[in-house]
């Protein structure tokens, strides 16, 4: 995996990027083969001294992502590396669910080359960030799924059997609601 580590407030020190790497690495377990996945850390330091780490790694069918809050920089660190195996160990029951009739789950999670762009842009309208993906075609409990285990409460997406693009969101009360273009 390829290590992106980035401080905001604080210095990346050999020894933090060490940690990092240390855990991030142990969830390779979970691969068929190292994934030459780009890894991108945020850790912040906020002026009461609260830690908070932010983890995201993209893959091909799945972005990881987890972000924790904690007065020890250490213990955000460990929290969220549990949090990721927590989300790998859920997703691939999932897909071995889902396809246990169809085959080779290992290709679902293969390693995408590309990653996402962030784009920052501050203009009169107050478009503060952009994110660009590629909308990967999956059905409507996959999306659910997805946006779930991003912390999100919604998601874009294509539909995989319609090849339109929707979106699934988190409705006030619990349930999930669904969007489709037309």
């Amino acid at each position: 995996m390829n290590y992106v580590i980035r401080g905001e407030n604080i210095e990346v020190t050999p020894a933090i990027r060490e940690y990092v790497e240390k855990k991030i690495s142990k969830l390779e377990r979970y691969f068929t083969e190292t994934p030459e996945a780009n890894v991108h850390v945020n850790l912040k330091v906020y002026q009461d001294k609260k830690a908070k780490v932010e983890v995201t790694i993209p893959l091909p069918h799945l972005v990881l992502r987890a972000e924790e809050s904690n007065d020890d920089m250490y213990a955000g660190i460990d929290l969220i590396s549990d949090k990721l195996e927590r989300q790998i160990r859920k997703h691939k029951t999932k897909v071995n669910r889902k396809f246990r009739e169809k085959g080779d789950v290992g290709s679902f999670f293969a390693v995408s080359t590309e990653s996402p762009e962030i784009h920052v842009d501050e203009d009169d309208l107050e478009l503060v960030r952009t994110k660009r993906f590629d909308l990967k075609p999956m059905d409507s409990e996959e999306a659910i799924l997805q946006m779930n285990m991003l912390g999100h409460n919604f998601y874009v997406y294509t539909n995989s059997d319609t090849n339109r693009t929707n979106v699934v969101y988190k409705r006030k009360d619990g349930r999930y609601g669904l969007i489709e273009t037309h």
